[in-house]
């Protein structure tokens, strides 16, 4: 089966593209945005509306409270299952966001090491780190050189993965499994970053006009201090506005400065992924980009 990804930073406009894309080819949209999955978050994070959808399916949007604890291991099993019955109905699919260690763990894969065990991680916890980092040298030099001797947390870890396989961390961990088999045309978009920054500011404050403030409020009369935990962009900042901390003028230009800075790290993790072909929106023009795409689609 074949798919197109869409990524790109915030703001640059994935969501219309991907619609416009996922039309033209008769596909559905899974998401690959780590805030979205979320429920009740929907004004801070960007979901489409029914009505921005248009009638185009999407998977992967409101699948767990934002208290729940949600791994990329999760989220790469649940995608892996929806590719796999796509495949079996000869359908293609969109997948679209950007987050970029998402979209990597299903065109390229996860590495399969094994859960921790709260037995051995309680043993382990007990011994002298030095000793611990002692033991790691013996049975996995090569992890020890890329672990720093004082990072309890994962020296604990690569002793705890050896025991529990008999394999090296060292191994295991860059050995990367890939759960479908899509064939995956990966296109990002990006924009001048004076245009891109514009959109993200005045993104942020439509989004204070449809009522940002009243979704996180509501959020946290439900959720309290663990609604923090998640630690997303725009909930964050209004959570120190409602406990007192900064002026909600403040938290709305640090949403703007926080958002700038992410689209700006979401750019280079992408730029450092040769696979992608770019498309400038300011640049080029929507159409031209989408026939280009289809293009290049027909014949992956």
């Amino acid at each position: 089966m074949k798919g197109i990804v869409i990524a790109g930073p915030t703001g640059v406009g994935k969501t219309d593209l991907s619609i416009k894309l996922a039309r033209a080819i008769g596909a559905e949209i899974i998401s690959a945005d780590s805030a979205q999955i979320y429920k009740g978050m929907d004004i801070g994070t960007a979901k489409a509306t029914k009505e921005e959808m248009q009638g185009i399916k999407h998977y992967m949007i409101d699948i767990t409270e934002p208290v729940k604890k949600y791994s990329v291991g999760d989220y790469q099993r649940e995608v892996d299952n929806i590719l796999n019955e796509k495949e079996a109905a000869g359908e293609d699919i969109i997948l679209a966001g950007g987050t970029g260690l998402y979209i990597d763990s299903v065109t390229k894969g996860l590495s399969k090491l094994p859960q921790g065990s709260e037995e051995l991680r309680a043993k382990l916890s007990e011994r002298n780190l030095d000793d611990l980092y002692v033991e790691l040298e013996s049975l996995d030099p090569e992890a020890a050189v890329e672990i720093h001797k004082n990072n309890r947390i994962r020296v604990e870890r690569a002793l705890e993965v050896f025991m529990l396989t008999g394999e090296k961390f060292s191994k295991l961990s860059k050995e990367n499994v890939k759960g479908n088999n899509c064939t995956f045309l990966k296109i990002a978009l990006e924009r001048d970053r004076e245009s891109l920054y514009d959109r993200i500011n005045r993104r942020v404050d439509i989004m204070m006009e449809q009522g940002l403030l009243q979704e996180v409020e509501r959020l946290y009369k439900i959720y309290g201090e663990n609604l923090r935990k998640i630690n997303i962009i725009g909930y964050t900042q209004i959570i120190d506005h409602i406990e007192g901390k900064i002026s909600l003028a403040e938290a709305v230009e640090l949403i703007k400065r926080d958002s700038r800075r992410y689209a700006k790290r979401q750019f280079t993790w992408f730029r450092n992924d040769k696979e992608y072909v770019w498309y400038n929106l300011d640049n080029t023009s929507e159409k031209e980009i989408l026939n280009d795409v289809l293009n290049k689609f027909k014949n992956l």
